[in-house]
């Protein structure tokens, strides 16, 4: 059994909660050959309704999140699931243990390539709290991203700080990847979406695409919305 299997299939044990989040947010692990493998778990039951986000939940979008990432090869977050737990079904993460010797202060306003990979998914998924700590950068150079229950709106609500390429044309690969999830919008990756959130909403998600390829380039901060989420960290 592979410690992702074992995410799936084993008990689920909560041994604590991230007292500072606003939905429940609970700290378990599961038993892998002798070894516990930490993760989050955020039940669905313990969310509290948003004004903006009140079709389906956000552990889905959650979920559909790290579907985006895996179908386009970003890997940027962590191995995400929908199961069964000890408080019913929600959204279950793989813990990532990041590099406490890089100074998140410092790090989220680098011209890295891990983070203009992140700031290209955000625009994709209209990520409304892309903060400080939710950028996770570990030992060996790579960075994942968590906490991506509010994304996906139908109406354009990009907040983040990472704004350092907005702007900035899009390389060649990016522009493939972007022709990639056109094109699987219309088939695969629109079923699996549409699982998950609302029509309107997978709808957006392809006119964000098709935006993005018509104009080459990075977003720039909406004067209609705020750029940045607050508390920034």
């Amino acid at each position: 059994m592979s410690k992702y299997l074992a995410l799936e299939q084993s008990e689920l044990v909560v041994t604590g909660r991230l007292v500072d989040a606003s939905n429940a947010t609970l700290f378990a692990h599961v038993d892998f050959n002798g070894l516990q493998i930490a993760c989050i778990y955020k039940p669905i039951a313990g969310e509290r309704p948003l004004w903006d986000f009140d079709k389906g939940c956000l552990a889905y979008r959650e979920f559909a999140a790290y579907c985006v990432s895996e179908f386009l090869g970003l890997d940027l977050v962590p191995f995400t699931i929908l199961r069964d737990g000890p408080y019913g079904q929600g959204m279950v993460q793989e813990w990532i243990e990041i590099d406490e010797s890089i100074d998140l202060s410092e790090y989220f306003s680098k011209d890295h390539p891990e983070l203009r990979k992140m700031a290209f998914f955000d625009a994709i998924v209209n990520n409304t709290d892309r903060k400080i700590g939710h950028i996770l950068p570990t030992a060996g150079n790579k960075t994942y991203g968590c906490d991506h229950g509010v994304t996906f709106h139908e109406e354009d609500k990009l907040r983040t700080v990472l704004w350092q390429w907005a702007g900035d044309s899009l390389t060649v690969d990016e522009i493939e990847l972007l022709q990639r999830a056109a094109q699987s919008l219309q088939s695969d990756l629109r079923s699996q979406l549409e699982e998950l959130l609302t029509v309107e909403e997978v709808d957006a998600v392809q006119n964000r695409v098709n935006r993005l390829l018509s104009q080459g380039c990075f977003p720039y901060p909406s004067p209609d919305w705020p750029a940045v989420p607050w508390p920034a960290f």
